[in-house]
């Protein structure tokens, strides 16, 4: 399964093995705004990896997995403390992530 994958490797950190894990054509959607980003936005390794160490995920579940699409749910904790509920709905292509949408509900904080 793509989410053991995926999940391993953001739990150590592991951003090549995290990044593998997208299809070269791969596109984000923003639930908040509806910005699009693609893997031409990529942060550099360094950058990706303090992104991972300061987002704290929670009890991250896969919901459903099969060859066409991921649906994961997840509980995170941002730097400034804000918390957020999160469903991301994963289409896949080529075995891979492909095109990506969020939804969000936001949490008391744990400050």
């Amino acid at each position: 399964m793509l989410f053991d994958k995926l999940a391993k490797s953001w739990s150590e950190q592991d951003v090549q093995t995290y990044r593998s894990c997208f299809h070269d054509d791969w596109q984000f959607t923003f639930h908040s705004s509806g910005k699009v980003i693609t893997r031409a936005d990529d942060s550099p390794e360094e950058e990706m990896k303090e992104f991972m160490q300061n987002m704290k995920r929670e009890n991250p579940r896969c919901l459903y997995e099969n060859d066409d699409i991921l649906v994961v749910h997840d509980f995170i904790t941002f730097a400034s403390g804000d918390r957020e509920a999160v469903m991301m709905v994963h289409l896949k292509k080529d075995g891979l992530l492909w095109r990506t949408e969020s939804g969000a509900t936001p949490l008391k904080s744990t400050n």
